[in-house]
């Protein structure tokens, strides 16, 4: 059985949490189930058209125009057909609107599903153009993947369509995150230990102007991990702040960033509106066995990080709550220790990448053999706690 993904972005290109999604899908390539993305690039031309990562071969057609976010390639249509007729199963991971209009331009006859990651949240405005399009796209999956109970619940998108809903959390696997003694202890050396760790691409939605606001002042420090769009605005906003105890890194092998979660305190992750649908970093944090701050915006972030069980969940941009939360685990390490155990036990529970490819794969298995697949009802291993 051959899996093709369909997202806008991939590897090397960019390092988001559906990037690694996919990724941590493509890697696991047990006999007779591979894996193939397909995706733009800027670099997707010439010798750069074909790559292979992990074993994985990626297909990338050149990204021409990005409007309102959504990269488009004129020259896609061809190499999207091919790579189809290479697939037993498609599946799109959404948002992406030109992947619809790639499926109907293709003709997509093979099973397909789409796990759709987020809402449309900065483009709303232009729903009222999209939304025939998008149910159309929706109505002709085999069967649609949602990250979360959480996010089901919220989005008005995915209830419209919850009999074929199918809810299947993020995972990803432990084993890849060995720590380097020696790497710990350069880092030790640079920026200590106890700190709050943020780890993701800086964008509008992460909230980190909120963590800013709470910093001013404060006891604890804050390590930032990681590079976006809004990453000037973010250093320049510390900088007028007199922020000495926020850190900024860039970006870093994966070696270094489970360096730095080894020696944290806990993960912060202060997004505050629904286009953040999950938090792979949350995960990545409870895999390491620290407590968690994030905020409450009926995603998935809430089904990793239970309030008072894993962490603290804060109202959404809301600074003083931030705070309060940070000054908290800041002062009292044992209190802190005790929501890492939590979190660690939950996602052993909830969140290894074994458990995600086992049910993705009995999906792909299902669809192959019954075509459109209704979603088993109330799906109770995954009821909200």
């Amino acid at each position: 059985m051959h899996i093709l993904h369909v997202f806008k972005v991939y590897y090397p290109d960019s390092y988001g949490g559906i990037e690694q999604v996919i990724r941590q899908l493509a890697r696991s390539q047990p006999h007779g189930l591979t894996h193939e993305v397909f995706t733009l690039s800027r670099h997707g031309y010439g010798a750069q058209r074909e790559l292979e990562i992990d074993g994985v071969r990626i297909t990338r057609a050149r990204t021409h125009l990005a409007p309102a976010s959504t990269p488009i390639s004129f020259s896609a249509l061809a190499h999207f057909r091919r790579a189809v007729a290479r697939a037993d199963v498609v599946q799109y991971h959404f948002p992406w609107p030109f992947g619809d209009v790639l499926h109907f331009a293709a003709g997509v006859r093979v099973p397909a599903i789409v796990t759709y990651h987020s809402d449309i949240v900065r483009q709303r405005l232009l729903m009222p153009v999209y939304a025939p399009l998008m149910h159309r796209f929706l109505d002709s999956m085999h069967a649609i993947v949602a990250t979360s109970p959480n996010y089901l619940d919220t989005s008005d998108v995915l209830r419209r369509h919850r009999a074929r809903v199918h809810t299947i959390p993020i995972g990803i696997d432990a084993t890849e995150c060995e720590v380097d003694p020696a790497r710990v202890a350069m880092w030790r050396e640079r920026v200590g230990e106890g700190f709050f760790l943020f780890v993701g691409v800086i964008r509008y939605y992460k909230g980190l102007h909120i963590l800013m606001q709470a910093c001013r002042d404060a006891a604890f420090r804050v390590v930032i991990l990681g590079t976006g769009p809004q990453e000037e605005a973010l250093r320049q906003q510390a900088a007028a702040l007199r922020l000495d105890n926020v850190t900024f890194l860039g970006v870093l092998p994966d070696a270094d960033k489970h360096a730095l979660l080894s020696l944290c305190r806990g993960v912060v992750f202060p997004s505050h509106l629904r286009a953040e649908a999950f938090g792979v970093t949350l995960l990545e944090g409870a895999m390491f066995g620290k407590p968690l701050v994030s905020s409450e915006i009926g995603t998935g972030s809430s089904y990793v990080n239970l309030h008072g069980h894993t962490g603290y969940v804060v109202p959404p941009a809301d600074p003083r709550a931030l705070r309060a939360a940070l000054v908290r685990l800041h002062a009292d390490a044992a209190l802190a220790e005790t929501l890492g155990r939590n979190a660690r036990a939950r996602f052993v529970e909830k969140f290894s990448a074994s458990t995600m490819r086992r049910r993705y794969h009995a999906l792909y298995e299902s669809v192959l053999r019954n075509g459109a697949v209704a979603a088993p009802v109330g799906e109770p291993e995954f009821r909200r706690w």
